[in-house]
């Protein structure tokens, strides 16, 4: 799994640019997909067909979500000099990107610099530029343009149990999406498995995709915050001691009986688990359980250190029990053949 996730964090994909993570994507499921179609925003929206739908009735959707994208930066004015000025894409901080790397995704080189300033406290990043080499504004436009995005240059490191890489938010949970799909097996109802785009940007992708399959339960995985490292805020959730089951963020509250689902799969299947309230950030859940009439939602989420920054770490075994829960609980739901799935 280590080889997917090294192919999947060191691809390139800002919000509104995903293409090459989504082929390497596809690539890897379509086999396992009964029908895969890419809609008009650009989300990659995999169906997994169960063996024994229920005589009579349409099968249930399951819809599980997982974001492409990263963060990044967008070229917004080129000046007389060849320097870059940008806007973020996503959540960045001045502060971890100076002297750092960026790639553009025709393979153009720059790093970032600052104006001089009086006191680093007022860095921001109206006072940044990134530099390419160039020394005109002529020489400049010939590698990049006002417009072109690019992402953090930073390659994966295998720690041991720990991986280091750009982008674990989110590539990491698409590669537990990715295993679960080779492994989950249906029973009575369908389940989508959506790679969505532009979640850095507002959840945007989701919205839509889950505006168009219509599911009846809806199940995020993405990453969360730590609380293990030294003199940091204090959090429930810490690397190597399992899953998290989300209760509760700034998108969403998850729905009951979605969450004591996620508990009783774990606690049946011995899985490790940890329950994760995090106080500022969301996932695609907020935006599936909001879609038409309301979705039930919840979120599956691996703990991981230093999010937002150019070293996200997380451990593998957090990162397998993850899959585990979600097949655990995608089967689970898969199997009713009641009226309802919860």
């Amino acid at each position: 799994m280590k080889d997917l996730v090294k192919r999947l964090t060191e691809a390139y994909g800002p919000s509104g640019s995903e293409d090459k993570v989504r082929e390497i994507i596809r690539a890897e499921v379509e086999k396992f997909a009964d029908e895969i179609r890419v809609d008009s925003l650009g989300n990659l929206i995999c169906r997994v067909a169960p063996k024994a739908p229920v005589a009579g009735s349409a099968p249930k959707r399951i819809m599980v979500a997982a974001h492409m994208d990263e963060i990044g930066v967008i070229v917004s004015y080129i000046d007389d000099k060849g320097f870059l000025r940008f806007s973020t894409i996503g959540g960045l901080s001045p502060y971890l990107l100076l002297g750092q790397k960026v790639v553009f995704e025709n393979g153009t080189i720059g790093v970032f610099g600052t104006e001089k300033l009086e006191d680093m406290k007022s860095l921001a990043f109206d006072k940044m530029f990134i530099d390419i080499g160039a020394s005109t504004r002529e020489e400049a436009e010939k590698k990049v343009k006002v417009g072109d995005s690019a992402v953090i240059l930073r390659e994966f490191s295998d720690l041991g149990d720990r991986v280091t890489s750009k982008c674990m938010d989110n590539r990491i949970s698409c590669a537990v999406a990715i295993e679960a799909m080779k492994s989950v097996r249906l029973e009575h109802h369908e389940a989508y498995f959506v790679f969505s785009v532009q979640e850095e940007l507002g959840l945007r992708g989701a919205r839509v995709s889950a505006y168009g399959i219509n599911p009846d339960v809806g199940i995020a995985v993405d990453v969360t915050t730590w609380g293990d490292t030294p003199e940091c805020a204090p959090f429930n959730v810490v690397l190597g001691k399992g899953v998290a089951i989300k209760a509760k963020d700034s998108s969403v509250i998850v729905h009951p009986k979605v969450k004591n689902l996620m508990i009783e799969v774990a606690e049946k299947k011995g899985i490790p688990y940890q329950m994760e309230v995090l106080e500022r950030g969301g996932t695609d859940a907020g935006a599936m359980h909001l879609t038409r009439e309301g979705v039930p939602s919840g979120t599956i989420s691996i703990p991981c250190r230093y999010v937002h920054t150019p070293c996200e770490m997380v451990d593998m075994r957090d990162v397998d029990a993850a899959v585990k829960l979600l097949v655990g609980v995608v089967e689970e739901l898969a199997s009713s053949s009641g009226g309802g799935m919860l």
